[in-house]
């Protein structure tokens, strides 16, 4: 009988090694995965421990906290942060190895269900006095990085940062905020408006791609994994149809290949 996938939150940088043992067996894997994708890995993870009669372990949380934790405690075999801005930073320290993109991260503009204030798909609208605004922290997850770098370019970021009802620090908390009816409109990943206990709370408006970019989802090896066999296999399950079915079910664009 495989064993059921255990899931740990990481609201804070902590040391993998004293919460999920998962790398100290070659049936183990340790994955750290940024929130917005860890309902598609989640799925991947089971169908995978069915396939191999193995163990998975997947670490969530914000992109930069997981990798911190991932260096900090050497630890895991695979991470998979929100967008290649994390990859791009920390690949001078020489712990990211090969990686296999599983599709793409877009941002757009989320609303409350039918779109009450009558917000445009445009990022100027969030300057609008009338609208409460939540936004993601650029200090801890990719959501919050990639806000700040789109709505930087537009050159307004500080003036949305100041306005803003709160910062948190990842795309689940903007959900629950917009959930909750904290806010009336985001910015953040498209792909959570679709989530099934979202999409009945939001709708999502499209941005154009020469203003909110599609970014690759890495799913890379960490060069310190002892199970690295194992987890090019799990790059393969997760890159391959099954998986790629899976990311679209998600509300993801897919298109895969390996890169180093």
């Amino acid at each position: 009988m495989f064993s059921y996938i255990r899931t740990v939150v990481l609201l804070c940088m902590v040391l993998i090694a004293t919460v999920v043992p998962a790398s100290a067996s070659s049936s183990n894997l340790l994955i750290y995965c940024g929130i917005t994708m860890v309902r598609p890995m989640t799925d991947i993870a089971r169908l995978f421990e069915k396939q191999e009669k193995v163990t998975i372990a997947i670490a969530q949380g914000g992109s930069e906290d997981l990798y911190q934790s991932a260096r900090k405690s050497r630890q895991g075999d695979l991470y998979l942060p929100g967008e290649p801005a994390f990859r791009v930073k920390h690949q001078p320290e020489g712990l990211l190895g090969e990686y296999v993109n599983l599709g793409y991260n877009q941002m757009a503009i989320l609303v409350q269900k039918g779109n009450p204030k009558n917000v445009k798909p445009d990022l100027k609208e969030l300057l609008r006095k009338d609208l409460a605004v939540v936004l993601g922290s650029s200090e801890s997850g990719s959501v919050g990085v990639k806000s700040r770098r789109i709505l930087t370019k537009a050159g307004i970021y500080d003036k949305v940062a100041a306005k803003a009802a709160q910062m948190l620090p990842d795309s689940r908390s903007i959900m629950q905020a917009m959930r909750r009816s904290v806010a009336d409109v985001t910015l953040s990943w498209r792909a959570t408006g679709y989530f099934p206990d979202n999409a009945a709370h939001v709708d999502v408006l499209d941005l154009p791609p020469q203003m909110a970019p599609p970014h690759e989802l890495q799913l890379t090896l960490l060069k310190f994994s002892t199970n690295q066999a194992l987890a090019r296999k799990f790059m393969d399950f997760a890159a391959g149809p099954q998986g790629q079915a899976i990311f679209r079910r998600y509300g993801f664009m897919t298109v895969n290949r390996r890169g180093n």
